[in-house]
C-alpha cells in the first residue's frame, strides 16, 4: 500500500519540506518588479501614494470609517491606539439598491457626528473594495464585491464625492492592508524600524510594503529619494507548483483562476482543499468502505472543522462533521497524516511570501532598526493544527536573519488594525 506521502508527491503536492524557499523567494521578487515596472505580472503591484515617515502627532484624534464588507464602521481614533465613539452599522446598498446621495449621506451623518472630536482635520477611511488609488489619496471604484447594490458609486472618485456632502475638507482613503501597515507605527513606541509591511491572512490575504520610488517605474515625475506604499495584491502571485488538488479546487469555483497562490494559504480555501485532498485519498483506498463512501458524500468542508480535526479538537456546540466520518482510529490518524501537510504548506508559503516583501524592502540590515511586519487575520492567529505564527517565524528566521542577515520583527498584534491605519494615514 502507497504512503500518504508518496500519494501527495504522486499528485503534485509539494509539501513544506520539499519547497524551495530560496527559489519561490526569487520568484516572488521577479514578479514584484515586473509590476512596479508596468510589465505583464501576477502582481499588480498598486502604488497608493502613501508615505510612511514622520511621526505620529502625540494626542492626536482622528475622525475615521471603516469599509470593506456588509457594515461599516466610524469612530475617533487616537495613538496609542484608542477608539471612541465607536458606531457599526450596515453598510448602504446591502439591503436593497441606493442611489448616490442615500449613499454619501450615510458616511457624511457620521463624519458630522466624529469629526467633533478629532483634532485633526483630515478624514481617515480605510476602503476596502476594488479601488484606483490617487495621488490625492482618494479612490476610484472599480466595482462593487460582498453584494453592495449601489451602482451610481461605479466609477466615481468616493473621497472627493463624500467630501462635497461635507462642505469640503480633506480625506485620505487607504485599503485595508496598507491600513494594516500603517497600524505597525501605532507600536513604535522607542523602537526604531527601518521599514513596513502590512499582511493580511483571514479568509483571503493580501501584503502591502514600503517601496522606493525609484523603483516604481510605471509611474512617472515621482520624487527619486521618496517612498511609497504598495498594495501588492499578493493573493494572485502563480509562480508556485500547484497540486492536482488545488487544481481540482479552482476548477470548482466561479473565480478559480483568479488569486492561486490565495487558495494554497488563506482561511477561506483550507477546507475546500482539504475535502478535495480526502476524497481523492478515498478513491484511492486509504480510509475504510464506510469513511471513504462518508468522505464522498460530504458536500463541502469550512476551514475551522478542517483545522479543529486535524488539531483533535471539539468545539463546543459545534458539530464536526470530520468527527462522524473518521470516527474508527485508523481512519482519523491516516486523514491527520493526509491533511495536515495542507496546514504546514500554507505556513511555510506564508513565510517565503512574507519574506520576499522583507528582502524587497531593501532595509533591515540593523538589528537595532528591523522591518516591521504587522500581521492581521485568523488564520495567521487562530490556526489550530499547528502553531501557525510560531511556524511562521521560525521560517523567517532561517530564511532572513540566518541566511541573509536581515532581521525583521512582528509586531504586537493591534486591535481593529484597519481603523488604526486609516486614523495614521489621516495624522501623517
Amino acid at each position: 500500500m502507497q504512503t500518504p506521502e508518496a500519494f501527495l508527491s504522486e499528485n503534485g503536492f509539494v509539501t513544506a519540506a520539499e519547497t524551495n524557499r530560496v527559489a519561490l523567494i526569487g520568484a516572488f521578487i521577479s514578479e514584484m518588479e515586473k509590476g512596479l515596472a508596468g510589465e505583464p505580472s501576477s502582481l499588480a503591484m498598486i502604488p497608493t501614494y502613501v508615505g510612511v515617515n514622520g511621526k505620529v502627532p502625540p494626542g492626536a484624534k482622528a475622525a475615521v470609517l471603516d469599509a470593506g464588507g456588509t457594515n461599516f464602521r466610524s469612530a475617533v481614533v487616537s495613538i496609542p491606539p484608542k477608539i471612541e465613539n465607536k458606531v457599526n452599522q450596515p453598510m448602504p446598498g446591502t439591503k436593497g439598491e441606493v442611489d448616490a446621495d442615500t449613499f454619501y449621506t450615510a458616511f457624511a451623518k457620521e463624519i458630522g457626528r466624529v469629526s467633533a472630536y478629532a483634532t485633526v482635520p483630515k478624514i481617515g477611511f480605510c476602503f476596502s473594495y476594488p479601488a484606483d488609488a490617487t495621488p490625492e489619496l482618494d479612490a476610484k471604484l472599480n466595482c462593487w464585491t460582498k453584494g453592495i447594490q449601489a451602482p451610481e458609486i461605479v466609477g466615481q472618485f468616493v473621497g472627493s464625492e463624500l467630501m462635497k456632502r461635507v462642505g469640503g475638507g480633506k480625506i485620505a482613503i487607504v485599503n485595508d492592508t496598507v491600513a494594516t501597515l500603517l497600524a505597525a507605527k501605532a507600536t513604535e513606541g522607542d523602537k526604531t524600524y527601518s521599514s513596513y509591511i502590512g499582511f493580511i491572512l483571514g479568509t483571503g490575504t493580501n501584503a502591502a510594503y514600503v517601496e522606493k520610488n525609484i523603483n516604481i517605474r510605471k509611474l512617472q515625475n515621482l520624487s527619486e529619494d521618496g517612498l511609497m506604499i504598495i498594495n501588492a495584491e499578493s493573493g494572485n502571485f502563480n509562480k508556485m507548483k500547484r497540486s492536482r488538488f488545488d487544481e481540482a479546487l479552482a476548477a470548482k469555483l466561479p473565480d478559480g483562476a483568479h488569486n492561486p497562490f490565495e487558495k494554497m494559504i488563506s482561511g477561506g480555501y483550507l477546507g475546500p482543499l482539504g475535502l478535495e485532498v480526502f476524497k481523492a485519498a478515498a478513491k484511492a483506498g486509504f480510509f475504510s468502505e464506510s469513511a471513504a463512501k462518508k468522505v464522498m458524500s460530504l458536500a463541502q468542508l469550512e476551514t475551522m472543522d478542517f483545522d479543529n480535526f486535524l488539531a483533535a479538537y471539539r468545539k463546543e456546540g459545534r458539530e464536526n462533521p470530520l468527527d462522524a466520518i473518521f470516527a474508527d482510529a485508523a481512519d482519523a490518524q491516516m486523514a491527520r497524516r493526509l491533511g495536515l501537510p495542507v496546514i504546514e504548506r500554507a505556513a511555510v508559503l506564508t513565510a517565503v511570501h512574507l519574506a520576499a516583501f522583507v528582502i524587497k524592502t531593501g532595509e533591515g540590515t540593523d538589528p537595532a532598526a528591523p522591518v516591521a511586519i504587522n500581521a492581521d487575520g485568523s488564520t495567521y492567529y487562530k490556526t489550530r493544527a499547528i502553531d501557525f505564527a510560531d511556524t511562521v517565524r521560525r521560517e523567517l528566521d532561517a530564511m532572513l536573519v540566518k541566511a541573509r542577515n536581515i532581521h525583521y520583527a512582528i509586531t504586537p498584534q493591534v486591535d481593529d488594525a484597519p481603523m488604526v491605519g486609516a486614523a495614521i494615514a489621516a495624522m501623517l
